[in-house]
């Protein structure tokens, strides 16, 4: 699973870049979020790889909270990247005449910016709610990877402040995503809605088809992992969800960007046949 996933977004990645026709933004934030997915496996999949291989469970301290920060920058620059291409596909769709001038080379690497600095001060607000805690009461995580959730729930102290706290930081930030991507959507369908032919609709809604099954994957998964971890309180069931959301949505990501959108399909094709 985790070749796939490499080859997958690695192949996209090389099909975007290779051909000329998809230099525009909504493939530029697709190469990029294939470049985030390959990342966001790698920081937990290689070290439980390792770890069956040489039987041993043991992460060091440093490395739990290198694992979890990573983690953590990762997995919001994949959200903030969603909500960017939904933001582009809106302009799209919405506004064609005006798209060409607003989304330019500029903005585009500003928004890219934007998110990652954004994920950055997300991903160091959990390191520094972790590094608060001052012992553990248990040093057996109940999962393949360090996350945040978990490591509070092993501290020996009160840690209610720290969740109320972290919980808060996610709400707003998982909120802004979702509110982003609800006005982005509800302004296509109206949009779309009023296209007086049934193939002009089905032909605008198709560019977005695929980003919209992304989201309902990543944000699917994630929340599964929240509600598995705050109601049913079984570690072999969160471990089981955690593989859901930080293994399958990588790999599938790639399936879902080109299985269903012919440009990428055709530019894979080129990019074969000359390796080939």
């Amino acid at each position: 699973m985790y070749l796939v996933t490499i080859l997958g977004n690695l192949l996209i990645i090389l099909a975007v870049t290779s051909d000329s026709h998809l230099h525009t933004p909504m493939y530029f934030f697709l190469s990029i979020l294939s470049l985030v997915d390959m990342g966001f496996i790698s920081t937990t999949v290689p070290k439980m790889i390792v770890n069956i291989h040489t039987h041993s469970t043991v992460i060091s301290y440093v490395s739990c909270l290198s694992q979890m920060s990573i983690f953590t920058l990762f997995g919001c620059m994949d959200g903030t990247l969603l909500t960017v291409m939904a933001y582009d596909r809106f302009l799209a769709i919405c506004q064609p005449l005006q798209y060409p001038v607003i989304m330019n080379p500029h903005l585009c690497c500003f928004l890219l910016l934007v998110s990652f600095f954004i994920s950055i001060l997300d991903s160091q607000m959990h390191n520094w709610i972790v590094i608060q805690l001052p012992c553990f009461k248990d040093v057996e995580i109940s999962n393949f990877f360090c996350d945040p959730s978990l490591l509070l729930k092993l501290a020996c102290s009160d840690t209610s402040t720290n969740n109320i706290v972290m919980y808060f930081v996610g709400a707003v930030y998982g909120g802004t995503q979702v509110s982003g991507i609800f006005f982005s959507y509800t302004r296509i369908l109206s949009s779309v809605l009023r296209v007086p032919s049934s193939g002009g609709r089905y032909k605008a809604f198709s560019t977005c088809s695929s980003h919209l099954a992304g989201v309902c994957l990543f944000y699917g998964t994630g929340l599964g992992v929240y509600f598995s971890s705050a109601v049913l309180h079984s570690p072999r069931k969160d471990a089981v969800a955690s593989v859901l959301y930080t293994v399958v949505t990588p790999m599938l990501n790639p399936f879902i960007y080109s299985l269903r959108n012919r440009d990428i399909k055709r530019a894979m094709k080129r990019f074969l046949s000359k390796i080939i």
